[in-house]
């Protein structure tokens, strides 16, 4: 069975479309219903959710950008804080898509692999133990990403809480501490950003703007009729 608050989580940080917000009432309504997370995180998240619905597309693709596509300190891609620029990367990279692939799970996205709404929709499809194991490996990187965003008084840091709460592990302080030491990226800096970013671009399935399938997905678990569930 599909856990749908993870998939909620993965597309909450996903890039915000029209879609998505026309479907941020469910969104938000599957996560303020989770036990599993505190009070005051699924306000939290309950709040983020009615302002990426109520916001204006351009002005919150936008903010999303500036967060999370350039500053490198934010970036959605978590083997970019494990790994950086190393060649265990590659590695990294190969054995995650080779997790997808013996469990069956195929991403329609562009993303790399370890692009973080991709691997919650993966796990949402896991034995929640499995869950957990996987996500409190990262709890350090959600924790100082949490504590980032908090700094910018962006509502995203909820998203980061929950996914603490949800991996039902205490962070290794050392290593949040090693994360937080990094400068914050100047995200209005293009030069050095070009700089920091210049990579291969890695293609990994289908545009994950086609149609929008996650966004069909999470309506559909609803059991709710919605203009969404009509075909592209």
């Amino acid at each position: 069975m599909m856990d749908r608050t993870l998939k909620a989580l993965s597309l909450m940080l996903s890039y915000p479309t029209a879609e998505l917000q026309q479907a941020m009432p469910e969104i938000g309504a599957v996560l303020a219903a989770d036990p599993r997370l505190s009070a005051q995180t699924r306000a939290a998240l309950q709040r983020l959710a009615n302002d990426l619905e109520q916001g204006d597309l351009f002005d919150v693709q936008e903010g999303y950008v500036m967060l999370f596509d350039r500053s490198r300190t934010l970036s959605l891609n978590l083997f970019e804080h494990v790994h950086g620029e190393s060649r265990d990367r590659g590695g990294a990279m190969v054995s995650l898509i080779e997790t997808y692939r013996a469990a069956g799970f195929e991403p329609a996205t562009t993303e790399l692999p370890d692009h973080l709404p991709v691997l919650l929709e993966f796990l949402s499809t896991r034995p929640f133990a499995e869950v957990q194991e996987i996500l409190a490996d990262a709890a350090h990187i959600f924790d100082a990403l949490s504590k980032r965003l908090g700094r910018r008084e962006s509502g995203y840091d909820a998203t980061f809480a929950a996914l603490s709460q949800l991996a039902g592990t205490q962070a290794d302080l050392e290593a949040v501490t090693g994360l937080l030491e990094q400068p914050d990226d100047d995200p209005t800096d293009l030069i050095a950003l070009d700089a920091v970013w210049e990579e291969t671009e890695v293609t990994f399935g289908p545009d994950p703007n086609a149609g929008c399938p996650q966004v069909r997905d999470m309506l559909a678990l609803m059991d709710k009729p919605t203009p969404l569930n009509r075909s592209a």
